[in-house]
């Protein structure tokens, strides 16, 4: 069995950090068998490499070693590219077509970004795991295949199995080993030995002097977060390398590739939005906006009420106090939030007889238009406190996640796409 040391050696991996390591010892046990492996980490950290030595050490080494980006594939032909298809399976299908594990047989198949796999594909693949079998598009013949499969993925298996999107009894086939790639600014140590390597390596491509960092430049890039990792630190060694006259690399000049925001910040620790407050706010809130309905309900039927008893000085007196009330609740909890002007308490019980009779000719002339017309004023206020109330959720969850629409959909359980159109709607 080959040591560490030798198979970075051999597949060129640079790098002394002990994740770095334990991964690659991990790859080097598990490579003699056939079990499945599943490699995770961050976009840009190597995963491809794992892959790569359990198939040279185990004994399929001499077998086909296919790597598959299943992130890649359209989904109405993903199908086709991994087990094949029959002729006249579909259109444009003008002959029989061998899949991936038809052709890989006796070797090893790569699927990166696993998690993007739709899944009907899932099932397909679910099916290969637990006996080897799998059928071509548009055919009901069963086939045998033998192959080794080592998955990758950067997605959050356990947030995608929860949301639906990856079956949970694939995932457990998938990673009877899982190994775990490290991201770059967890490598602090190894940063300033790769940027030399790759400005080592640049300077034979491009016929020039390599590129030197001063001390200050170094300790730069070893706190610097690295959101992309190691291709990012390479795109970034790559461009000093061709651009910079000057070979000797300061610290001002390196900043000046790399946004300030994100230098010497600590590792990124997920924290998780508020969302139970943000949910108990928003009951209360949907409570006020139910409630208010209500009084408006009581209110508007107080009044209609009132009208079709309003020579009854009596009744007036006993239901002044009660709309007088709902009259202030709601106010209270509405103030000022609509362009409506509430009607006013002496319009409704004015004891001046005139007021009276000229009120109940309209109401015996013209009876269910009033009713309409009334009816019709309290909803428009409804609805715009309604408006309101929801232009301020809107506001809340726009500040909450510092202007993101996306993240403030999430929020607020509605599609981006209604969300930018509530945000023209209101202006906001």
């Amino acid at each position: 069995m080959e040591s560490v040391q030798a198979i970075k050696q051999r597949f060129e991996i640079i790098g002394n950090d002990p994740k770095l390591n334990r991964a690659i010892e991990k790859a080097i046990q598990v490579a003699p068998t056939d079990i499945s492996v599943l490699v995770t980490g961050e976009s840009g950290v190597g995963k491809e490499n794992i892959p790569k030595i359990i198939h040279a050490l185990s004994h399929r080494k001499h077998g086909k070693y296919i790597a598959v980006n299943c992130g890649a594939i359209p989904e109405g032909t993903i199908d086709s590219e991994l087990f094949g298809h029959e002729k006249g399976a579909f259109t444009g299908a003008v002959g029989a077509r061998e899949g991936y594990f038809e052709v890989a047989n006796g070797g090893t198949i790569f699927l990166d970004e696993v998690g993007e796999l739709p899944l009907t594909t899932q099932v397909r693949l679910l099916r290969v795991l637990e006996n080897g079998e799998f059928m071509k598009v548009g055919s009901s013949k069963v086939q045998k295949t033998d192959v080794r499969i080592v998955a990758a993925t950067n997605v959050k298996m356990f947030e995608a199995i929860d949301k639906g999107k990856f079956r949970e009894d694939l995932y457990y086939r998938l990673s009877t080993v899982e190994i775990n790639l490290p991201p770059l600014r967890e490598r602090g140590e190894d940063i300033h030995l790769l940027f030399r390597k790759f400005s080592s390596d640049f300077a034979h491509k491009y016929k020039m002097p390599p590129i030197k960092l001063t001390e200050q430049a170094a300790e730069y890039l070893k706190h610097y977060r690295w959101d992309g990792n190691i291709r990012q630190l390479r795109n970034i060694a790559e461009q000093i390398s061709v651009i910079e006259t000057n070979r000797d690399i300061d610290l001002k000049t390196i900043q000046s590739y790399l946004p300030n925001r994100n230098a010497q910040l600590p590792s990124l620790i997920e924290t998780k939005k508020a969302e139970s407050d943000f949910s108990n706010e928003r009951e209360i809130l949907y409570k006020v906006l139910f409630d208010m309905k209500a009084d408006l309900s009581d209110l508007r039927k107080l009044t209609l009420e009132l009208m079709n008893n309003s020579n009854s000085s009596q009744f007036q007196e006993s239901n002044k106090s009660l709309i007088q009330r709902i009259y202030n609740q709601a106010e209270e909890t509405a103030p000022a939030q609509t362009s409506n002007r509430s009607i006013p308490l002496n319009e409704l019980t004015a004891s001046s007889p005139n007021n009276i009779n000229h009120s109940q000719e309209i109401m015996d002339d013209t009876d269910d238009e009033n009713d309409y017309l009334i009816a019709e004023t309290i909803d428009e206020e409804d609805s715009l406190k309604l408006e309101e109330k929801e232009i301020q959720l809107i506001k809340k969850a726009l500040e909450r996640n510092s202007g993101k629409r996306k993240a403030a959909a999430d929020e607020l359980g509605i599609s981006e796409r209604t969300l930018y159109r509530k945000i023209k709607q209101y202006d906001l």
